[in-house]
């Protein structure tokens, strides 16, 4: 019995040849079928070079394994998700490794209705079938056919924007040669039939699974250079940059500046509770004050969740939430079968835009003001759980509020910080705000203090 590698807390994700292949994909789709035995399942793959061959892989073995599938040929993440909970089907796979490097694949997997398949709600399950290979025969093999779930899904979109209330704009739309391109296309399209006045700037915009202008993951900073340029030189409104799989948008103001996702988790939550007060807002814990702001503002409901896509869209289900946040730019809608998109986000903000008549600068400049914050810093360590009770020893005698819904938080009054190990990859992920009003302190004094304290 092979150990398959590839198999993560709530997705699959490895280097290909070694930990992902046809041959393991094949077995992780006849898996699939076998535990949850959908009758139809749609299944999806981004634009990377290897994403076709293991989709089809992936088909063989849902068909062997009595499913039938609807191939909705090269799709983002969430065109799968939407699939799901759209059409008459019972599951979904995506093949894809998102912002991963070059040499890697990975899908992400759901049930009916969308619903996520993680480490705990059956990924194991799936895996150790996988690896045992004890398959039973279907008693007959399921078929088939070429689905094009586009003109839906963009219709689909259109319904989180009031078209009549869309003021003149323009946008600079960066796919990263990623897979958001087709669907930037027939938004666009959809604009020009309503006479919505809104000007669309393409750039990295064909699919290329060779990436000639690097790996689309708009997180690091030296991927941001070539949207914040195209603002500048085109004076766009806004600027919209998407990952691979595009289940994350980026967003840069008009003056060019990228605006950290924490605050635009603050920023929808506010077009949320504007059109619906009282509504519950799920967040992670990474940074909390300024969407605790928003929602006294606004009436809401903060809700706390671990971060990672399985765990908010569990709570947003259990909360009956209308809307849920990731700092690292995942957001999730209950209309979207709460799921995360990264097309409905940018479309918010266009409407936010739009009714406030004010620019992004201006709507997230209050909020960055009063709660400053590192942005995520990312750490590579020995031994993560060493490091992280370090940090607590060191700050003990200061007796912070400890929380540990995800890795660990102290909450010191005047500034918190937020520290866990990476999910996918073998970092330290470290996060801090404060609160202007309280702390005189500047943001750089506290990064270099935990910096230090970290690799010493």
């Amino acid at each position: 019995m092979t150990q398959l590698t590839c198999f993560k807390a709530y997705d699959i994700r490895g280097k290909l040849g070694t930990e992902l292949n046809e041959e393991i994909a094949y077995k992780i789709g006849r898996a699939y079928g076998q535990i949850y035995q959908p009758k139809t399942a749609a299944v999806g793959c981004d634009m990377r070079l290897s994403s076709e061959g293991l989709k089809q892989a992936v088909i063989r073995g849902l068909n062997d394994a009595g499913v039938n599938v609807l191939d909705l040929g090269m799709t983002g993440t969430e065109e799968v998700y939407f699939g799901a909970f759209h059409l008459d089907v019972q599951g979904g796979i995506e093949i894809t490794a998102s912002h991963n490097p070059m040499d890697y694949n990975g899908m992400k997997l759901v049930r009916e209705n969308a619903r996520p398949i993680s480490a705990d709600t059956g990924l194991k399950k799936i895996q150790a079938l996988a690896e045992s290979g004890s398959f039973a025969e279907a008693a007959l093999k399921g078929s088939t056919e070429k689905y094009n779930i586009l003109p839906e899904f963009a219709e689909h979109l259109m319904g989180y924007i009031d078209p009549a209330k869309i003021r003149p704009l323009k946008l600079v739309m960066n796919a990263g040669n990623g897979a958001a391109g087709h669907v930037i296309d027939a938004i666009e399209e959809k604009f020009q039939a309503l006479n919505i006045p809104v000007e669309f700037i393409k750039i990295h915009h064909e699919a290329d699974g060779t990436f000639p202008n690097g790996i689309p993951n708009p997180i690091l900073v030296e991927n941001r250079a070539s949207t914040r340029n195209a603002v500048l030189e085109h004076k766009a409104d806004m600027g919209i940059a998407w990952d691979g799989d595009f289940d994350r948008c980026f967003l840069f103001d008009e003056k060019g500046q990228f605006i950290e996702g924490y605050y635009i988790v603050g920023l929808l939550a506010q077009a949320f509770l504007l059109q619906q007060a009282g509504e519950k807002i799920v967040h992670d814990p990474r940074l909390i004050w300024n969407t605790f702001d928003i929602a006294g503002k606004y009436q809401g409901i903060p809700v706390q969740s671990k971060s990672g896509h399985a765990f908010i869209k569990d709570v947003m289900r259990e909360h009956n939430a209308v809307y849920g946040g990731e700092m690292s730019a995942h957001h999730y809608f209950r209309d979207f079968a709460y799921c995360d998109s990264g097309m409905i986000p940018w479309l918010l903000a266009v409407s936010v835009l739009s009714e406030t008549g004010q620019s992004l600068s201006a709507l997230v400049e209050d909020m960055i003001e009063k709660f400053p914050c590192s942005g995520e810093i990312n750490f590579k360590v020995a031994d993560t759980q060493q490091t992280i009770q370090k940090i607590l020893v060191h700050f003990s005698g200061q007796q912070p509020e400890i929380d540990t819904t995800d890795g660990v938080s102290l909450n010191f009054g005047a500034w918190r910080l937020n520290v866990r190990a990476s999910n996918t990859e073998p970092l330290l992920r470290l996060n801090i705000e404060s609160r202007a009003d309280k702390n005189p302190r500047p943001m750089q004094d506290y990064v270099g203090e935990l910096t230090q304290l970290i690799q010493s």
